[in-house]
């Protein structure tokens, strides 16, 4: 039996005072970083692979249904905004289509060419890498995108929730978090859907500091699209120029577009 489908370690939920509720539901919750750590010599060779696609000019392409497909749509969604990457470079596939993301497909996950056609339609090639986002580990979809991209060399990797899964099968590099029985059984978007938005955060951020999109601990290329990240940019150019007026830096930092731009500008002055 599946780990992710177990009976919860708790019974009679309905007749728990609310305090019990978020207390165990925390309980459980703190297990999660540890499954995730387990799991780190994988996520490892599953990011060193990916980034070596992407450095050669490669996509990152997610693919999942409901929690998981949304998750990574999530993940891919942020990576511009926070990085300054183009919007085509990590991109995120939920089985039954974008409406999917806010109103569940009925048995959209269900369809094993589906994923493959997704993808199809965003022109994969062997110069990209899939990723197979699935806390079951046997959701058709996500099987048969990454069966149809091994049958074309493009490499894979996959998270899942359950050890021996046929989706770690059908990856190039499998990422097993075993997070195990649910508060409410079989609830996965519950531990399950936090180790994979922990993972997936330990992707992305990782593969866009290995790509030079960070420099220090900073965000240098993030888009400027509202005060809170103008504002944000304006003391990381402060600090990283050694301008002491916040009007002077705001005025280059707007006219550059980006911090990295903006100490760049200085420095060819």
């Amino acid at each position: 039996m599946l780990t992710t489908e177990q009976s919860s370690h708790y019974r009679h939920l309905e007749d728990m005072p609310v305090k019990e509720i978020i207390t165990h539901i925390n309980e459980e919750d703190k297990t999660v970083a540890f499954a995730v750590e387990k799991a780190l010599p994988q996520i490892e060779k599953l990011i060193e692979a990916a980034a070596d696609r992407m450095l050669a000019g490669g996509r990152l392409f997610y693919v999942g249904a409901g929690t998981s497909g949304r998750l990574g749509i999530l993940d891919a969604s942020e990576c511009p905004p926070t990085y300054g990457v183009p919007y085509d470079l990590v991109q995120g596939l939920i089985a039954g289509g974008y409406s999917a993301i806010v109103r569940a497909a009925e048995f959209a996950e269900d369809d094993r060419e589906q994923g493959w056609l997704d993808l199809q339609e965003k022109n994969i090639s062997d110069r990209d890498f899939v990723v197979g986002i699935a806390a079951s580990g046997t959701t058709p979809y996500v099987i048969g995108a990454l069966d149809h991209c091994r049958e074309h060399a493009i490499e894979t990797g996959c998270i899942t929730c359950n050890a021996g899964s046929p989706l770690a099968a059908a990856a190039d590099y499998p990422v097993e978090v075993i997070t195990g029985p649910e508060f409410v059984t079989g609830s996965t978007r519950m531990k399950a859907g936090t180790a994979q938005k922990m993972v997936l955060n330990m992707i992305s951020t990782t593969i866009m500091i290995q790509l030079g999109r960070v420099e220090d601990n900073s965000m240098v290329n993030m888009q400027l699209n509202n005060e809170k990240l103008i504002d944000r940019g304006v003391k990381m150019l402060m600090q990283q120029a050694n301008i002491a007026d916040y009007s002077e830096a705001k005025n280059l930092l707007v006219k550059q577009g980006s911090v990295k731009k903006a100490v760049q500008s200085i420095h060819k002055s």
